[in-house]
């Protein structure tokens, strides 16, 4: 800014000008000190053709004034016009003579002491714009600008900076950083929250899926969440294989099947009455019981097949003794016992039972035969059928998992297996529903009979399909003789014992009730062609061939019998 200033004062020559101070903007400021010479204003020529714009002049005046830099004694024109910040007066031909106006005094051509203008030591403030002043319009170069110390303070864009502006500018970046990371934590948390929702959900998806896979949803009917019926029931494989425990002292069997379902790990032991009616090997229908005391093992197990739809991969025959050894040999049972149950040997009544009843009773090879074929007197055969199965439970707990070991137990009781049936066989598959009963994996269901032997809907519906797999398929009943049974002996079992001979001697059971208490039995039919069957009713039942005759019965059965005080049943 200072250069135009000087290539302003070159051009009037070197002689013409001299340097007499600085205005408050540290410009160099000139005087004439030869012929007073008319300036170049560059700016009078737009003043003139109506620009209306001066900036250096007052508003309204005429013409922009002029850099005068004469030496009749007069102070240097001012650039700012009729104002001028260094005068003390008026400006009315320069400062009054002899006033001490500059710190510089210099003669001037009226022999007036002249001072160079003082350089303001306040500060101006800041414009938005300095105008550039150009200088005279001469070729000459203006004389050397004399040496001197510029201070900061000279210059009125220089600022002081304010202390507290640091202050504010920390605690706005303070408050930024503080917020940034309140956000920051959010956005971290909020992630957080949406992972852990995530994984929540895939581990209770996949706990959803394994309970369902495993027959275990709470939704599920309790005989669908044992047999897994989310997969289909054709899809499951089953391993099944029949038991046989044969009472050598006190007669009569008890049937189980162990059924092992690979498919939803689940096992079950299904207990079944002997009064279930079965076709024989002859085509004639006979009972549970009788089948297996008259067709063995094999023809039983066709018999079941048949029945129940299912594939009995082979047969056990355990009897009392053989049951006796191998709980001895695993070590005893613990079993929640229902019935005190007197010792067989005992000698006499009175004496304490050999099994006590109560929760978790430890019991020894004895003791679990004792148990299983115990029945009470009144009680169904149902009742002593459930201790079996409770015992059976017992010995699943209680036998190996290794296939080895068990197989080794198995071979230990020397017993004589069913052809079907290997020692390894058996071994290894009561290991793996031992592993099974361990972890709770192993029930015991009845499979539901009506009085006349058949299967009902529940059973049909529930065990049959559901456990087992195979489809209810009862033998036709309108080919057996149907024998009704009133009760006039005033004994309650007797019943029950008169019904389970019945359905062993290949007959169809209907109950009809009790009646009052008589001496004599009577076996009645009313077609003559029963005649052969009411004889062979009375002979099955242990009744004298004079008890028959021809009556009125009711329609729905064959030949009817009233039982009298002479009955006496048999062990069925």
């Amino acid at each position: 800014m200072n250069d135009r200033y000087d290539a302003g004062a070159a051009d009037h020559g070197a002689d013409q000008y001299e340097l007499v101070g600085y205005d408050e903007y540290g410009r160099p400021v000139y005087r004439q000190v030869q012929t007073q010479q008319q300036t170049y204003d560059p700016y009078a020529q737009q003043h003139q053709q109506g620009y209306g714009y001066d900036p250096y002049g007052q508003q309204g005046q005429q013409s922009p004034p002029t850099y005068d830099y004469g030496t009749g004694g007069q102070q240097p024109a001012s650039p700012y016009g009729a104002y001028d910040p260094y005068a003390t007066g008026p400006h009315q031909g320069g400062p009054a003579q002899g006033t001490p106006h500059e710190p510089y005094g210099q003669a001037t051509a009226s022999g007036a002491t002249a001072r160079q203008p003082r350089v303001a030591e306040q500060t101006a403030q800041p414009t938005a714009h300095i105008p550039q002043q150009a200088g005279p319009a001469h070729d000459q170069e203006a004389p050397a600008e004399p040496q001197r110390e510029y201070h900061t303070e000279q210059f009125a864009f220089v600022e002081e900076p304010d202390a507290n502006s640091e202050d504010v500018i920390d605690w706005l970046k303070f408050t930024e950083n503080r917020t940034e990371r309140r956000e920051e934590a959010r956005r971290r948390a909020r992630s957080r929250v949406v992972a852990l929702a995530v994984v929540l959900a895939l581990v209770a998806a996949g706990g959803v899926g394994y309970l369902w896979y495993a027959g275990k949803l709470p939704g599920l009917s309790s005989d669908d969440s044992r047999t897994g019926t989310a997969t289909a029931a054709g899809a499951q494989k089953r391993d099944v294989i029949v038991v046989h425990l044969h009472d050598t002292k006190g007669g009569g069997t008890s049937t189980a099947l162990l059924v092992d379902n690979t498919t939803t790990q689940r096992g079950t032991t299904v207990l079944l009455p002997n009064s279930l009616a079965l076709t024989s090997d002859d085509g004639t229908t006979t009972t549970l019981a009788k089948s297996v005391e008259d067709d063995g093992s094999d023809g039983t197990r066709d018999a079941l097949d048949t029945v129940l739809g299912t594939d009995i991969e082979g047969t056990w025959r355990l009897d009392t003794p053989y049951l006796q050894n191998l709980v001895d040999l695993i070590g005893n049972i613990d079993v929640d016992t229902d019935a005190d149950v007197p010792d067989p040997a005992a000698k006499k009544k009175g004496e304490a039972p050999l099994v006590n009843k109560g929760e978790d009773q430890t019991l020894s090879g004895k003791m679990a035969v004792a148990y299983a074929t115990y029945r009470a007197p009144g009680e169904a055969q149902n009742a002593q059928l459930q201790r079996f199965g409770q015992v059976m439970q017992g010995v699943l707990r209680k036998m190996s998992s290794d296939p080895q070991a068990a197989t080794t137990t198995i071979q230990t009781l020397a017993q004589i297996l069913d052809p079907s049936l290997t020692d390894k066989d058996l071994g290894t598959f009561l290991a793996g529903l031992s592993d099974l009963a361990k972890g709770g994996d192993v029930r015991t269901d009845l499979l539901p009979v009506q009085n006349d032997g058949t299967l009902s809907a529940q059973a049909s519906a529930g065990v049959v399909k559901n456990v087992l797999g195979g489809t209810a398929k009862s033998p036709d009943k309108d080919a057996a003789v149907s024998v009704s049974v009133q009760n006039a002996t005033g004994v309650e079992d007797n019943t029950e014992k008169a019904r389970v001979v019945l359905l062993n001697g290949g007959f169809t059971f209907l109950e009809s009730g009790t009646g009052t208490a008589r001496a004599t039995s009577q076996v009645v039919y009313a077609d003559a062609a029963d005649k052969t069957n009411a004889a062979e009713v009375a002979k099955t039942l242990g009744l004298p061939a004079g008890s028959v005759t021809k009556g009125r019965i009711s329609a729905s059965a064959d030949v009817s019998v009233v039982l009298g005080q002479d009955y006496k049943p048999s062990s069925g």
